[in-house]
């Protein structure tokens, strides 16, 4: 009987556990952003006028205040070295800053396949994964980061449903309609219930951005991170 009780015990803990990892993630725990590429400016910042790395939400800021524009939406656009210089691909204002990483490696970076978001000159926003990327003289802005989290619909195959792996994380998806949904979970999330949050709202593509250094500046939705220490910031604004 004892055995039998301590057994029901163990059970009844396991499948406790499993629901505390596996959470249908809702809008209430992610800080979300939809922008349409077409219509408003979105671009992608690493260093200012003067060539110094920007570095932090609040730089940005700042550096669009010179410029008599107000930024409306930033988060971080990827992942970087220790000189905060980008891992991987970067594209900014249609020149190629640093080139395309096919390498393997550890971290999430090299969770393959890892992935490109970019946005063309005319305003269409586009996600390949990394072996899809194609280089086109018509790309304005480009980042590359990983793993994918959505590949043509479905969850990147390494990630697992229940596991225990949570940070904070943020993405982002194409909708069906085109438009970009940038989404930051605003507590720990593993990679599959982030993954299925992006499948929910109908995105065939999705990319992930970065973990615990991840911050989102959305003072529409009360929520304004200006710090951080990044490498790629991914912003819209609007004049003053």
């Amino acid at each position: 009987m004892k055995r039998a009780f301590l057994s029901l015990t163990f059970v009844l803990l396991t499948v406790i556990a499993g629901a505390i990892i596996h959470k249908r993630i809702t809008d209430d725990d992610i800080v979300s952003y939809t922008v349409d590429p077409e219509t408003q400016d979105l671009s992608f910042y690493w260093k200012d006028d003067k060539g110094q790395v920007l570095g932090s939400i609040q730089h940005l800021k700042e550096f669009l205040a010179k410029k008599r524009r107000k930024l409306v939406f930033a988060t971080n656009g990827g992942m970087f070295k220790p000189d905060q210089s980008p891992v991987g691909l970067f594209i900014e204002q249609e020149v190629i800053v640093t080139p395309l990483d096919t390498t393997s490696g550890d971290g999430n970076f090299y969770l393959k396949p890892n992935g490109v978001l970019y946005i063309t000159k005319y305003g269409k926003a586009v996600i390949r994964t990394a072996p899809e990327f194609v280089y086109s003289n018509r790309i304005r802005y480009a980042t590359q980061s990983g793993p994918m989290l959505l590949i043509n619909g479905e969850i990147h195959p390494a990630f697992k449903k229940g596991s225990a792996n949570v940070n904070v994380r943020n993405g982002v998806g194409i909708l069906p309609d085109g438009k970009l949904v940038f989404a930051m979970s605003r507590t720990g999330v593993n990679f599959y219930d982030f993954a299925e949050y992006f499948k929910r709202l109908g995105c065939k593509e999705a990319l992930y951005l970065d973990g615990f250094v991840s911050r989102t500046y959305l003072p529409a939705k009360k929520w304004k991170q200006t710090d951080g220490n990044f490498g790629v910031i991914i912003g819209v604004s609007e004049p003053e």
